[in-house]
């Protein structure tokens, strides 16, 4: 327990610089690899950066892993998060592995079962609906609850205005029909 707080001046030392130098090489990482990294588009990406976290973490706080292991585990999953993006060009390869965007409300109606699948209550659909600045449902033309988990709410005062349809090209309707590969 005495260890927990107290430390030499030599370790204090060695974990500024291995923090600076790991920190360095995400900068430059993330240059050479692209922002893309660090992005929320796909469950990828959310390993990306979960993964970068630990092993900042890991290489800066436990004496167990040196700065130059370090950046090399950072150099391994930046370059599975470059080969995940190159196979993700696949169809194929992006359905077995990305969640697909599902649609939440059509107009004003609510899509009960697609609320359910997504694991959304009606109080955070009604959050989103305010946080859009929606005051009627008939402005309402979509709701989208996206891969990242993010709420996307469609919307507009014009009643005659309709979403285009290359903005719903890929979300899910009717997971039923989806999932049975029609």
């Amino acid at each position: 327990m005495k260890k927990w707080f107290v430390s030499t001046p030599e370790d204090a030392l060695a974990i500024v610089l291995t923090a600076l130098g790991i920190y360095l090489a995400v900068i430059i990482y993330t240059r050479v690899f692209g922002k893309r990294s660090f992005s929320k588009m796909s469950s990828f990406d959310f390993a990306m950066t979960v993964a970068v976290g630990s092993m900042i973490a890991t290489t800066v706080l436990s004496s167990s892993v040196s700065l130059f292991e370090g950046i090399v585990g950072l150099l391994a999953i930046y370059s599975f998060q470059l080969t995940a993006a190159f196979f993700r060009r696949s169809k194929r390869f992006r359905r077995m592995v990305d969640n697909q965007p599902l649609l939440l409300m059509d107009g004003e109606h609510i899509l009960e079962q697609n609320l359910k699948r997504a694991r959304v209550t009606k109080g955070d659909l009604r959050s989103k609906l305010r946080e859009a600045n929606v005051i009627e449902l008939s402005e309402v033309k979509a709701v989208i609850f996206e891969t990242t988990g993010d709420i996307a709410v469609l919307h507009t005062s014009n009643p005659e205005k309709e979403v285009a349809d290359w903005l719903l090209k890929d979300v899910i309707k009717d997971p039923e029909s989806e999932y049975k590969g029609i």
